[in-house]
């Protein structure tokens, strides 16, 4: 049986960003006038950001077992380029990882534990079937 560990994460988190798009979970409407954290310079450029930052954070629960949003902002996080002077370190933005938990929470995938997140057997389920597909 093919599990998360055995795909690669790019096309599993691709294949389950269409999943989670297709069980109709709402996009906020303010996710494309936002960067995602204080180190890019950008907003991001994909139209299905939302749901690739979900697939993203439901992996992440899949494999590290206990998340937290202060964890993950850190994990999304990266270099900040600040001219002349070195580069730094930034944490991502809390704010899409949170209402981001929090939609997969109401989707029933995540389940709130007394701290941090884990995953559901239903998104376990979810991500097993992701990546049978990407497999294939």
């Amino acid at each position: 049986m093919v599990t998360v560990y055995d795909v690669v994460p790019s096309r599993l988190i691709k294949k389950a960003a269409e999943k989670l798009r297709g069980m109709g979970i709402p996009q906020p409407a303010w996710i494309g006038s936002v960067k995602s954290g204080a180190h890019r310079s950008r907003l991001p450029q994909q139209k299905d950001f939302w749901y690739i930052r979900l697939a993203a954070l439901l992996r992440n629960a899949y494999v590290n077992g206990n998340v937290g949003v202060g964890r993950l902002r850190t994990h999304f996080g990266g270099r900040k380029i600040r001219g002349v002077k070195p580069e730094e370190r930034r944490k991502a933005g809390g704010s899409i990882i949170r209402k981001g938990l929090q939609a997969l929470e109401a989707a029933g995938l995540i389940v709130k534990k007394k701290k941090g997140r884990e995953i559901s057997a239903a998104g376990r389920k979810l991500l097993d079937a992701a990546a049978k597909e990407s497999a294939s």
